[in-house]
């Protein structure tokens, strides 16, 4: 008896037991639903029971928004690291080497040109992945870049955006890129271009309250938190309760604050329909069938 429970029954249950992958599952910030990674991947993210449209990554932001999933990146202008020496639990030289190497990235916005919808388009992503997608110098050079590409391809820029406002390790130059975005929107409009903003869960700080809400269309993602200063902040300051909602997407839309709320899956053709109507004299010609 002891051979067959000792060794005969382990030798089945070892035959009989499929090794699980840690990542096969993927449980919904929203209504707790556990779907299957690979059928959230098809669904771009967005929870299949209750339509909660969960953060997404650089790389899948720019393969679902260009046609068939093709780019080109371009390499970003360097900026100095670490100016103020900046330490709090580690270093921010130490800081800025973990996230490299965790979220693949060097910095919290990358930019990227193709077509969508069959026209020319400059695009740059924020990455939520890479320090909480906070702002900083090189978010501020990223962005002036992306500005200037449009400009020389004579291409309407679309922006992402994801964020939790500026970058404290940085701070007074994070919070000079607010400035500086907003000249770069400014030769965007001189140079008679459009500029799109797609606002993303989560917006807020100083993000929000400059590139991000300058677009001549301002879209948001379905109960996008969109916002400067959090709720419980605005409470305590005019000493009354918000809304149900407030700061919402939704809200917003509501407010006259925003354009449209789409669906991520109708993302791209909104974008590529838009790009058509307001581009109309920087229209790539399409190839021949």
């Amino acid at each position: 008896m002891s051979w067959l429970t000792e060794y005969v029954r382990p030798k089945i249950r070892g035959l009989l037991k499929r090794e699980v992958p840690d990542n096969l599952w993927t449980n919904c910030e929203s209504c707790e639903q556990m779907i299957l990674t690979k059928d959230l991947r098809k669904a771009m993210n967005v929870c299949p029971h209750c339509g909660y449209h969960m953060r997404a990554t650089v790389p899948e932001r720019l393969e679902w928004t260009f046609d068939n999933g093709e780019y080109t990146r371009i390499e970003l202008p360097r900026v100095p690291v670490d100016p103020l020496s900046f330490r709090d639990r580690k270093r921010y030289t130490d800081r800025l080497k973990d996230e490299r190497a965790k979220s693949q990235l060097d910095e919290s916005m990358a930019v990227a040109h193709g077509r969508i919808g069959g026209h020319n388009a400059v695009v740059a992503v924020m990455a939520f992945e890479f320090i909480a997608g906070t702002m900083g110098a090189a978010l501020g050079e990223a962005f002036l870049a992306a500005a200037r590409l449009a400009i020389l391809q004579q291409s309407p820029l679309v922006v992402f955006t994801a964020s939790g406002g500026a970058r404290m390790q940085e701070g007074m130059i994070s919070l000079m890129q607010m400035p500086r975005t907003t000249v770069g929107v400014q030769m965007l409009k001189e140079a008679g271009l459009p500029y799109f903003v797609v606002l993303t869960n989560p917006t807020t700080g100083g993000v929000s309250a400059s590139f991000a809400m300058l677009g001549d269309v301002q879209i948001a993602e379905p109960n996008a938190l969109i916002g400067f200063a959090g709720q419980r902040v605005i409470e305590d300051t005019v000493r009354e309760k918000l809304p149900e909602g407030f700061q919402r997407a939704e809200y917003l839309l509501e407010h006259g604050m925003l354009d449209m709320v789409v669906k991520r899956g109708d993302l791209p053709v909104t974008l590529g329909h838009l790009i058509g109507q307001l581009n109309y004299r920087h229209i790539a010609p399409r190839p021949a069938a």
